[in-house]
């Protein structure tokens, strides 16, 4: 990474890409930049982002909230030191894998997974990841499909495709999660049996009439996810037929 790049990326980037090293280093602490991260990732998993802040991660950790701030500048630093840790390291496989369908599905369930454990990682994404845990997860995701004609714009196209599916399947199952009691077992379908005229709306009541928003008492819970993701590769597939034919 060019120096002067590096001059513009916040502290925590320039830690976490060995360009700067780790406030608090050398003074042997009680506390290390390690366990405040882990600390902070357990917080926001177990109540929310939102309750994350210096002050309950100092009392979390035990310690004055200014310690903290020998390891770290701030809650935006410790966002993302976050964000680089919480993933943890993507699927591996080769740099042409035969089988870019099946790799990339693998993709796609273990990052939803990573979102389901992490629901505060949907939150704090909102632009082009810049460090190396992110980033690496996108290199997988290339990767699954380096056997395959297309090229590498195709290719990028193809995971942010899918990668906008995984997210937006996360944001709709731990919403539902976090959604009123009143609104669950079936509660919203019998709402939108009240609310969706068909005159007004014929094709949503006529989804609701098939029983679309019914929870089905077969099926696991992560079948309709899977399902979709299967339509949606259907057609990479079908580019894919077309990038080989020309």
């Amino acid at each position: 990474m060019p120096d002067d790049i590096g001059d513009e990326l916040p502290h925590a980037l320039n830690v976490l890409w060995g360009r700067a090293k780790p406030k608090g280093r050398g003074r042997t602490p009680a506390l290390s930049l390690e366990r405040i991260v882990a600390a902070a990732i357990a917080l926001a998993d177990e109540e929310g982002l939102a309750a994350l802040s210096m002050a309950r991660l100092a009392e979390r950790l035990g310690c004055a909230p200014m310690s903290l701030y020998r390891h770290v500048a701030g809650k935006d630093d410790l966002q993302l030191f976050m964000l680089d840790a919480a993933p943890g390291p993507p699927p591996e496989f080769g740099t042409a894998p035969a089988d870019w369908r099946g790799s990339l599905t693998r993709w796609a369930v273990e990052l939803l997974g990573v979102y389901l454990r992490h629901p505060w990682i949907v939150q704090l994404v909102s632009a082009p990841p810049m460090d190396p845990g992110q980033l690496a997860w996108l290199d997988a995701a290339l990767r699954s499909l380096g056997g395959t004609p297309l090229d590498w714009r195709a290719r990028f196209s193809v995971v942010m495709l899918v990668l906008h599916y995984v997210r937006g399947a996360a944001q709709l199952r731990t919403s539902a999660t976090a959604a009123p009691e009143e609104m669950a077992d079936g509660a919203y379908t019998a709402l939108l049996t009240e609310l969706a005229d068909p005159g007004r709306f014929p094709a949503l009541a006529r989804a609701v009439e098939a029983g679309v928003f019914a929870p089905h008492p077969e099926a696991g819970p992560d079948d309709d996810f899977r399902a979709g993701l299967d339509h949606l590769l259907d057609g990479v597939g079908v580019a894919i037929e077309r990038a080989a034919r020309a």
